[in-house]
């Protein structure tokens, strides 16, 4: 019989809709939709499935999780500014039980000089581990993670 074929959700909070465009000085030039594409070529090559979703909406996230994550191997979750104060997506995550990589493509640390209230993240705590700073890659690092993990 053969293995059954893992699937992962890649899970993108508000705003990410307009990468490519939005603050290319800190989040770069590749938009939303090369992000995916790099993430369906990283999962074909892998041998899993992926399923990607993005909202600007608290409600739309926890939502999508609770009705797609059960029968998933992992969520890539990229809760953008829902990072620094969503206990909802926390406690969904928490409830979930299935192993997230929490995923930022500007790094939080260097941008709270600035900004302080990016240097916590209420998410985190609820996630495997945290990528952040290293772009469009660390979506494809957290998917190998991911896959890996149980092997």
């Amino acid at each position: 019989m053969p293995a059954a074929v893992k699937r992962l959700l890649v899970v993108n909070g508000p705003n990410l809709n307009l990468l490519g465009t939005r603050e290319p000085e800190i989040y770069g030039t590749t938009t939303l939709a090369e992000v995916e594409a790099m993430v369906r070529e990283h999962a074909a090559r892998m041998g899993c499935e992926v399923t990607c979703f993005q909202s600007n909406s608290e409600g739309a996230l926890v939502d999508f999780l609770q009705r797609e994550a059960p029968g998933s191997s992992g969520i890539v979750l990229n809760p953008a500014a829902f990072t620094h104060y969503s206990y909802a997506l926390y406690d969904c995550l928490k409830a979930l039980r299935i192993p997230v990589v929490e995923v930022h493509l500007s790094n939080l640390h260097a941008r709270a000089e600035r900004e302080r209230f990016r240097s916590r993240s209420v998410t985190a705590p609820a996630a495997a581990g945290v990528i952040t700073g290293l772009g469009p890659k660390g979506y494809l690092l957290a998917m190998e993670y991911l896959l890996d993990r149980d092997e």
